[in-house]
């Protein structure tokens, strides 16, 4: 493992101790609006391991997120299965029926993938409103979903517990010669493979880690909710957002989604009361574009610029 440093453990745990304090510097509303960011970022962290890993990009990554939210939904609710377990189902479930319908799709690259994991997303929200309505709630989803939390403060913590676990687990993960490897993937995976590494296991791992991770937000985040729909998770909004916030944030860093996920949320946010309606993405949509033609590699590498400037500066000063 290697470029873990006293400085990033430190900056980790800056950042840990600050929102931990944070609802006892921000109202009840601004709480509500930083879970939902919580949630983002664990769905664009999820979303980063493996498309902007490897470049394989996936337009279908609702799919997997609602997989581990029904699967959850369904034990719980139907079955009266205790969460403590339906959850862990729900995640073995994902990566499961994930790797099924996903492994043929890894073979392919380019737009033939995208194409693939977007009929994948769409082919899972005819699926729910017509097989097994009586499970699935149909249209309308289901509600009365047991809850893991009440109150704003528990489930902002029991939503960032969540969320620092996924990107500090993820991003060491990627430290290693397997997130290395992964990188490599997507600049020349030709190379990888002439170089005698089995780029589908490394893709096939990947994806099982990415799927896990989703379905394991996707299963939460349906206990915080309390209910699901299909047209709220099958949505191309929904995978516009992801996809969004770590361009944003910036691709293959595990922070940048991360940063991109908090700051479409609060921008989406303050948006609403002057552009109530779907006009919230374009404006995002716009901001995003020059934001990535300024910075490709997002708010990420722009932070990082400053704190190197800033390092000069001081050393300079020294």
């Amino acid at each position: 493992m290697t470029g873990i440093s006293r400085r990033h453990v430190a900056l980790w745990a800056v950042f840990i101790v600050f929102m931990l304090l944070l609802p006892e510097m921000v109202s009840k509303g601004t709480l509500r609006t930083v879970i939902f960011a919580n949630f983002l970022a664990i769905f664009a962290i999820s979303w980063d391991v493996i498309s902007g890993r490897t470049g394989y990009i996936s337009f279908g990554h609702p799919f997997l997120i609602g997989i581990g939210a029904y699967t959850t939904a369904i034990l719980s609710y139907r079955f009266g299965m205790p969460v403590g377990l339906s959850i862990p189902l729900a995640v073995c479930v994902t990566m499961a029926a994930g790797t099924l319908f996903f492994l043929p799709a890894l073979r392919i690259r380019g737009s033939y993938f995208a194409l693939v994991t977007l009929a994948f997303m769409e082919l899972m929200y005819q699926l729910v409103q017509v097989i097994r309505p009586d499970l699935t709630g149909g249209t309308r989803g289901i509600s009365g979903v047991t809850t893991l939390a009440r109150g704003a403060v528990n489930n902002y913590y029991m939503s960032f517990g969540l969320m620092i676990v996924i990107a500090i687990s993820m991003w060491v993960l990627m430290k290693t010669r397997f997130g290395t490897a992964l990188s490599a993937i997507g600049m020349n995976e030709e190379s990888v493979r002439g170089s005698g590494l089995s780029t589908t296991r490394l893709k096939l791992f990947a994806f099982m880690v990415s799927a896990m991770v989703a379905g394991l937000g996707g299963a939460f985040y349906v206990h915080y909710l309390g209910s699901i729909a299909p047209r709220a998770l099958f949505d191309i909004n929904f995978v516009f957002t992801i996809i969004v916030a770590v361009l944003i944030g910036g691709a293959s860093t595990i922070v940048g989604p991360m940063l991109g996920a908090f700051f479409l949320t609060f921008l989406l946010e303050y948006l609403r009361p002057f552009l109530p309606g779907a006009e919230r993405y374009f404006i995002y949509g716009s901001i995003a574009l020059v934001i990535y033609m300024y910075q490709p590699k997002g708010l990420y590498e722009i932070v990082m610029r400053q704190w190197r400037k800033y390092r000069v500066v001081k050393a300079g000063e020294a």
